[in-house]
C-alpha cells in the first residue's frame, strides 16, 4: 500500500503551510474551545493517526499547542459528558450512562459529490420543519458533505419514563432510519432530476447508484469539529446559515476567509420531541420483529468447524476484498458474522486486520480496537439482513440467492454444513470403493518370499 506521508499531496503540502496561520487566528481558537464543551476531542494528524483518547481542551491554549505538534484537524463527540477524561474502554453501558449528559443528533450527510449533499440537506432541512423543529444548524463537512445538528436542548429528558440521555446510541439511529425513509423518494427524484452536470459532477447517467447517505451512529463517534480544517482538501468546516447552503461553493470555506457563526442553533427546550416520537412510533411499527430478535432473544452461537471464505456469501465476500465507502458499516457487518458462527476472538481479530489492510484507505487501529473491546463486551448480535440498507450503503447489492436465505449467517452455515456433508459422502465413498485384500493370499505371498 502507498505510504501517503511519502508522497504528499498539493493538498497535504498546502495544509501544512497554512495550519500554523489559520489556528493562530483566537477567533478560530475560540470557536473550538468554545463548541468543546463538555465533550470528548481527539486531535488528528493527517488523518493517519487520532491523539489519545479521552481528551478535552482545559485551555484555549491548548488547540494551537496540538496544532506545533503536528495536529492538522479536531474532532468531537456527539456525547455531552459530565467529565470526558473519566471516559473508559473499561465502562460498561451502565457505567457510561451515568457519565453521560445527553447528546446531540448529527446528521452526517456523505455524497460522491457535493450538489447531491447538497439536495439531500435541503430535503431534510424541509422535513425538520414538517415536524415542528424549525432551528437546525448546518455546516459544511470540508469535503463533499454537511453536517446538521439538532441540539440536546431540543429533545425531551424522557419519553414514558426512559432517560433520553442512555438510549445513545439507539435512539439517534432510529430517528436517522426515520429521516432516511422518509426522505428517500423525494431524494431520488430530485437527484435523478438533475440534468446539466456542474463543476463538481460528471456522471449525471450514475445518479441514482451515487444517492447520499447518512452516516451511522456508534458509541463515542467522533465527527469533525466546527472550524476545524480538512486534510484532503485544505478547506475549513464552516457553519453555514440555510441561504447561504442555498448558494453555497466550495470557495466558501476559504480557511483565510472564515466568518465564525455559532454551530449550534438557538431552539426551544423539547422542539424535537414530535421528531424522536414519530421515529420511534415508526421503527416500533416496522422493525417490532427485529426489535425483538434484538433485544429480547438471546442469540445462540453456532460453532463452524471447517469453516472457508468460500461459503461465505457472495456480499461478504466482496465485503473481504476492502471497501472505499462504509468501512465502518462494513466492520459492523464482519464482527456480527465472524461472532455469530462461533469464530475465535484471536481468529476474529487477524482476519479483521487482513480485512482492513484491502480498504482503500484503512480504518484506525485504534477505532478497530475500541469496536471490538465493545462487541465482546455485548451479546452476540448476528449482522443485519440482506434487505437492510446496510449493504447498498456501502455498494454492495445482494444476490437474489442470498436475499432467500435472508441473513449471511443463515447463508454461511448452510453452505458449510453442505460442504462438510459432502466431504463425509465422498469419504465414505473412497473407503467402499477400495479393494478389499485376501488375508489368505497375503500368506502365501509371504511363503513364497
Amino acid at each position: 500500500m502507498e505510504n501517503k506521508s511519502e508522497n504528499p499531496s498539493l493538498k497535504e503540502k498546502r495544509i501544512k503551510k497554512i495550519l500554523q496561520l489559520y489556528y493562530s487566528k483566537p477567533e478560530v481558537q475560540q470557536a473550538l474551545f468554545d463548541f468543546s464543551e463538555d465533550r470528548e476531542i481527539a486531535p488528528s494528524f493527517m488523518m493517519e493517526h487520532f491523539g489519545k483518547r479521552p481528551d478535552s481542551f482545559q485551555y484555549k491554549g491548548d488547540i494551537f499547542e496540538l496544532v506545533k505538534k503536528g495536529a492538522t484537524s479536531f474532532h468531537c463527540s456527539e456525547e455531552i459528558w459530565e467529565d470526558p477524561l473519566k471516559i473508559s474502554t473499561n465502562l460498561d453501558k451502565k457505567q457510561l450512562n451515568e457519565l453521560r449528559k445527553g447528546w446531540d443528533l448529527i446528521l452526517d450527510i456523505d455524497s460522491k459529490y457535493i450538489d447531491y449533499s447538497k439536495v439531500l440537506a435541503k430535503i431534510i432541512i424541509e422535513m425538520l420543519k414538517f415536524h415542528g423543529f424549525n432551528n437546525v444548524g448546518i455546516k459544511f463537512s470540508g469535503s463533499k458533505g454537511f453536517h446538521l445538528i439538532i441540539p440536546w436542548k431540543a429533545f425531551p429528558k424522557d419519553i414514558n419514563g426512559v432517560r433520553t440521555a442512555d438510549m445513545f446510541p439507539e435512539w439517534p439511529r432510529i430517528i436517522l432510519q426515520y429521516i432516511m425513509h422518509t426522505t428517500e423518494k423525494k431524494l431520488v427524484e430530485q437527484i435523478s432530476s438533475l440534468t446539466k452536470p456542474s463543476k463538481y459532477v460528471r456522471d449525471f447517467k450514475a445518479s441514482t447508484q451515487v444517492i447520499p447517505d447518512l452516516i451511522l451512529v456508534s458509541p463515542r463517534h467522533l465527527f469533525r469539529m466546527p472550524y476545524s480544517l480538512h486534510e484532503k482538501t485544505a478547506l475549513a468546516s464552516i457553519v453555514l446559515t440555510p441561504e447561504e447552503l442555498e448558494n453555497f461553493d466550495l470557495n466558501h470555506a476559504d480557511p483565510m476567509k472564515v466568518k465564525i457563526k455559532k454551530f449550534i442553533p438557538d431552539c426551544k427546550e423539547g422542539e424535537a420531541k414530535e421528531l424522536l416520537m414519530q421515529a420511534l412510533d415508526w421503527y416500533k411499527q416496522n422493525n417490532s420483529e427485529e426489535q425483538k430478535e434484538h433485544t429480547n432473544f438471546e442469540y445462540k452461537v453456532i460453532k463452524l468447524e471447517n469453516l472457508s471464505e468460500k461459503n461465505f456469501s457472495p456480499s461478504i465476500q466482496k465485503i473481504l476484498k476492502g471497501v472505499g465507502d462504509g468501512r465502518k458499516r462494513a466492520l459492523f457487518i464482519l464482527l456480527g458474522l465472524f461472532r455469530s458462527v462461533g469464530m475465535e476472538r484471536a481468529e476474529l481479530e487477524k482476519r479483521i486486520a487482513q480485512w482492513n489492510e484491502k480498504n482503500e484507505i484503512p480504518l484506525k487501529k485504534g477505532y478497530i480496537q475500541s469496536q471490538l473491546i465493545w462487541n465482546y463486551r455485548n451479546k452476540v448480535i448476528p449482522p443485519p439482513n440482506f434487505s437492510k440498507d446496510h449493504y447498498k450503503g456501502i455498494g454492495v447489492i445482494p444476490t437474489e440467492e442470498e436475499l432467500r436465505y435472508k441473513n449471511p449467517v443463515n447463508y454461511t452455515v448452510k453452505k458449510t454444513l453442505q460442504q462438510n456433508n459432502l466431504e463425509k459422502s465422498n469419504k465414505k465413498t473412497k473407503q467402499k470403493s477400495k479393494p478389499k485384500t485376501n488375508k489368505r493370499d497375503n500368506f502365501k505371498k509371504k511363503k513364497s518370499l
